[in-house]
């Protein structure tokens, strides 16, 4: 029998530039952009925080009105994405110093090390290494 691997291969997060948003994500966040081909009316450009990583970060240049509403809050305020990291207080360190917006100082929980902070378009995402 044949086993099939199933894996998430991207997330899209509506920006509304596409170079802030590349810029923003690879100097600030250190993600890799792995493409950015224009396309009719747009382009497809990808950033991942791994570049042997399975799932990528597509950056959606929003094209209408209704669109353009939920940059930023793609999850109604909630923590939308989960930036998982094998040395938090590296990654955490070197964030902040690159001038990211944390929402809250870091945090010992259950699970692990974590923090939230919001990217350049006010998405809230969690920082966090697993113990």
């Amino acid at each position: 029998m044949r086993t099939q691997k199933r894996c998430m291969g991207y997330v899209a997060i509506v920006v509304d530039d596409y170079d802030r948003a590349i810029e923003y994500y690879t100097s600030k966040l250190g993600f890799t952009l792995v493409e950015d081909t224009p396309q009719p009316g747009k382009r497809w450009v990808v950033v991942t925080p791994n570049p042997e990583s399975d799932c990528n970060l597509l950056l959606a240049r929003a094209s209408n009105d209704r669109q353009k509403t939920f940059i930023g809050n793609q999850c109604g305020g909630r923590v939308f994405l989960f930036l998982q990291t094998d040395d938090f207080w590296r990654d955490y360190d070197a964030m902040k110093t690159a001038g990211v917006q944390f929402c809250e100082e870091p945090r010992e929980e259950e699970y692990g090390t974590v923090v939230v902070f919001e990217d350049l378009f006010g998405n809230r995402w969690d920082l966090y290494q697993n113990n």
